[in-house]
């Protein structure tokens, strides 16, 4: 029996979306539980659209995912710390340790003024599921705070994450939680939450990934997540027998990017300065200010900075033969990759499947930071210095492994490779199996 779910967003759009009983149940109850986390509930939303078959096969599902949308613990905490000037400022701190079925949680930091508890359960949820998919056994987490690093001094920034600390170190470890970078966290803030932690806790453990190479494992952490996606995209495309070729981004330069133009914008991020400084510098480039880049023709969009990033208009202006985002991947005249997680709004995605776009979800394409870390906290990675060669092979064959797991659970419960739900679905697929195998294992807990 299907039944019409109509789903109210954050900007009073409706979405109608036709599911079976028993899947629009799931989605009632967070509603009713949860009504005001519109990212969280757009997140699961998806989840339970693709989990339709698996649960029309075996009704014990249900169950299970009602469990594994309840966070085991979700961490609300006040942050103070005091400016350059001597005055005190408070901010809001989040974790959310969503499930530890599979191992300890593993997820991101993120310091963004929009930061919320339904956008670190949303994160938490979708790396709960990335990390399920992919080749290690770990569970999943994502927190961070509403304060923006953007226009602070250093030592401001280090005072900040030095008070964040001193509360959520008590809830990280090994065999506990394992953060890492994200939006607005990077080599410098990380630091100073190692050094705050190291501090607090009495001893040296390598549970946080992305610091500085000299007391890190792999070279390449930093760029892990965006060389993970471009192999998930070459892999896509054999399939397709098509090649991932003669791309360029968006800065728009007319003389494309060699090596020395992307250390200089790797610069222009590390210091936080304006992309203007780019075209300053290079003339034939075009810097567009508080514009997004998805009216440009192109051959590949890679959609990689925040949620719901692609809207109806930028699904309808977007020329391009593959996206790739965290919703599916386009692929009729291209397809869509997802770096960041969940980048398309439902009505975007809507024109998506009406022009048969494939996408290629971000908790596969964007599986290159897990791997990364991973690599980062393997015991005898942690004694030697992995070449460039070693860590992109490992890197690439990880990627491969989480592509055919998701290929092959879609067409398990009957998608043809060829869909564009195949991907998407399928990911959602695997990785909902694998932590109802261990949910179910441990009893109920």
């Amino acid at each position: 029996m299907m039944v019409l779910v109509f789903w109210v967003l954050s900007d009073n759009s409706i979405i109608e979306l036709a599911m079976s009983k028993t899947a629009g149940s799931i989605l009632e109850a967070t509603l009713k539980r949860d009504p005001h986390e519109f990212e969280f509930i757009q997140a699961v939303q998806e989840a339970v659209q693709a989990l339709e078959r698996v649960i029309a096969k075996n009704s014990r599902y249900v169950n299970i995912m009602e469990r594994l949308l309840e966070p085991e613990r979700m961490i609300v905490f006040r942050v103070s710390w005091v400016d350059d000037r001597g005055e005190t400022h408070v901010n809001r701190g989040f974790r959310v340790q969503f499930n530890q079925s599979m191992g300890p949680c593993r997820g991101g930091i993120r310091f963004h003024p929009s930061m919320n508890l339904s956008i670190a359960k949303f994160l938490g949820f979708e790396q709960t599921l990335k990390n399920a998919l992919s080749p290690y056994k770990l569970g999943g987490a994502a927190g961070g705070s509403d304060f923006d690093p953007k226009g602070k001094s250093d030592n401001e920034i280090m005072r900040f994450c030095q008070s964040f600390m001193s509360e959520m170190y008590r809830y990280l470890g090994p065999d506990k939680d394992l953060p890492s970078e994200e939006m607005g966290v990077g080599t410098r803030e990380m630091g100073y939450l190692f050094g705050q932690y190291r501090r607090l806790a009495g001893h040296f453990q390598g549970s946080f990934t992305g610091p500085r190479i000299f007391w890190s494992g792999s070279s390449l952490r930093p760029e892990a997540t965006g060389y993970g996606l471009v192999f998930f995209a070459q892999i896509m495309l054999a399939d397709m027998n098509k090649e991932l070729k003669g791309l360029r981004g968006y800065l728009v330069d007319e003389d494309g990017f060699d090596y020395m133009k992307i250390s200089f914008l790797r610069d222009i991020k590390a210091q936080q300065r304006s992309l203007r400084d780019y075209s300053k510098t290079y003339a034939r480039s075009k810097y567009y200010d508080e514009a997004k880049p998805w009216s440009e023709r192109c051959d590949v969009a890679f959609a990689c900075a925040s949620h719901n990033e692609i809207d109806q208009s930028d699904a309808i202006n977007l020329k391009v033969v593959v996206l790739l985002t965290s919703e599916r991947y386009m692929a009729f005249a291209l397809p869509l990759l997802s770096g960041s997680n969940m980048p398309c709004t439902p009505d975007a995605v809507q024109i998506f499947r009406k022009a048969s776009v494939l996408i290629a979800p971000a908790m596969a394409a964007g599986a290159g930071g897990v791997v990364a870390g991973e690599l980062e906290l393997n015991h005898e990675c942690s004694l030697m210095h992995w070449s460039p060669e070693d860590f992109e092979s490992k890197l690439q064959e990880a990627m491969k492994q989480t592509y055919q797991r998701a290929i092959k659970a879609a067409t398990d419960f009957g998608y043809q490779k060829e869909s564009p739900e195949a991907l998407v679905h399928g990911a959602v697929i695997s990785a909902f199996l694998t932590i109802a195998q261990a949910m179910t294992d441990q009893g109920s807990i």
